[in-house]
């Protein structure tokens, strides 16, 4: 089978993601500053954290005083669909991957990153991810950054029809395929029913 290792081939497929996480990443931006969150604080949670859901649910507890571990059971719930995810991608790695790998990349694993990278055809190799994720956690953080620095100038209106974007990237990415490879439509579907559970 043939190995996808091109970090410029990653780079070019991680763009279109870059672009979309940026404009959710600005919501996220305004609504961490919103909560009491200095611009530092919710950048460096973007950069360290990079799952959308678990950082709109983990802002509200640490601004309200909440212990760690109502943040690690709210994370543990809202994020162990990446387990199975990781599971999946693991097995598109090449031979050639080598576990410190695995557990970096692994830390670089969404939902629209995931989507992209098992539908490449043949395996794929470090490069490739690392030039994956690299756009993406730029557009994430800098959206980030931008947001919590614009505050509150964007009317309430935008700043929701922003967070409605990430899932609209993700249906965009995951459906074509869904319809061409049944595996990942089973992948899909097990995943709306834990989501739903």
């Amino acid at each position: 089978m043939k190995e996808i290792n091109s970090f410029k081939k990653g780079l070019k497929d991680g763009l279109p993601i870059c672009i979309g996480y940026f404009s959710v990443s600005f919501a996220f931006g305004i609504f961490a500053i919103e909560n009491g969150l200095t611009v530092m604080q919710a950048v460096i949670i973007s950069l360290t954290n990079l799952t959308s859901a678990g950082q709109l649910a983990g802002v509200p507890i640490m601004a309200g005083g909440g212990s760690l571990i109502e943040i690690a059971v709210s994370q543990l719930v809202i994020n162990s669909r990446y387990s199975l995810m990781s599971v999946s991608l693991a097995q598109k790695f090449s031979e050639n991957v080598k576990f410190k790998d695995k557990f970096l990349l692994a830390h670089f694993n969404t939902d629209e990153i995931f989507a992209v990278a098992t539908s490449q055809k043949g395996e794929i190799g470090t490069k490739y991810m690392c030039g994956l994720a690299l756009l993406p956690i730029i557009g994430w953080t800098s959206g980030t950054l931008f947001g919590g620095v614009a505050g509150n100038i964007l009317p309430p209106m935008v700043t929701a029809a922003l967070g409605l974007a990430i899932y609209g990237m993700f249906t965009a990415i995951v459906v074509p395929v869904a319809k061409k490879e049944k595996a990942t439509a089973i992948c899909v579907l097990f995943s709306i029913a834990l989501s739903c559970a």
